[in-house]
């Protein structure tokens, strides 16, 4: 499966603005050109991600957008996901290759070359690299890494590199700058009272990298 966006989106419904649900604000963000979407909800039990996913995957099918489930195979097999995003506790990227087969999306979080290049010989399609600037979201990961390391880590890799980590539309030049294939994010668009507008503007800004 090609990899066909530049703005993945990752859900955090605990981001998400008083009176508003993650799946309004989904839906919001796909209507603005999101094509990507991660589903990651890890506090979610498997029943109650499988209803979310479930409702997530109806919105990008008529978005004609990606959706890829954060760690679960079986639940992104179940409700015919396009793929799974891998973290570091996850299974090995091979062993999930093997599970989902060839015609679905791997997306892997890596913070350094190394992993990079483990991703990449398990077979994953793109990673995510961060975080590249602070963010409450990913600071148990350690200081953000810089776009030193973003640009090195860009050039270093086979596999599209989604700078990851308080990337908002204001900064997408420096990170398209450093070398990156695209962005992920939150923040930017899911806490927006206008994810629609919040998103349409990211596209624009890459678009004119």
């Amino acid at each position: 499966m090609s990899l066909d966006f530049s703005l993945y989106l990752i859900t955090d419904r605990t981001q998400v603005p008083p009176g508003r649900t993650l799946l309004e604000n989904v839906h919001a963000a796909l209507d603005g050109g999101v094509k990507g979407v991660q589903l990651r909800e890890k506090d979610l039990d498997a029943r109650d991600l499988y209803r979310l996913a479930l409702e997530v995957r109806r919105l990008t099918e008529r978005y004609e957008a990606r959706l890829l489930i954060n760690d679960r195979a079986d639940i992104a097999l179940a409700v015919g996901a396009d793929g799974v995003h891998l973290g570091g506790t996850s299974l090995p990227v091979e062993t999930v290759r093997r599970l989902v087969g060839p015609e679905r999306l791997i997306g892997a979080s890596t913070h350094s070359l190394q992993e990079i290049s483990q991703a990449q010989e398990g077979g994953a399609d793109f990673v995510t690299f961060g975080p590249v600037y602070f963010t409450p979201s990913k600071s148990a990961y350690g200081p953000p890494v810089g776009l030193e390391k973003l640009k090195a880590a860009c050039a270093g890799s086979a596999l599209p590199v989604f700078a990851l980590g308080g990337v908002n539309a204001l900064r997408i030049p420096e990170v398209m700058a450093a070398g990156a294939s695209g962005v992920a994010l939150i923040s930017a668009v899911l806490a927006s009272y206008d994810p629609s507008f919040a998103a349409s503007a990211i596209i624009e800004s890459l678009k004119n990298k």
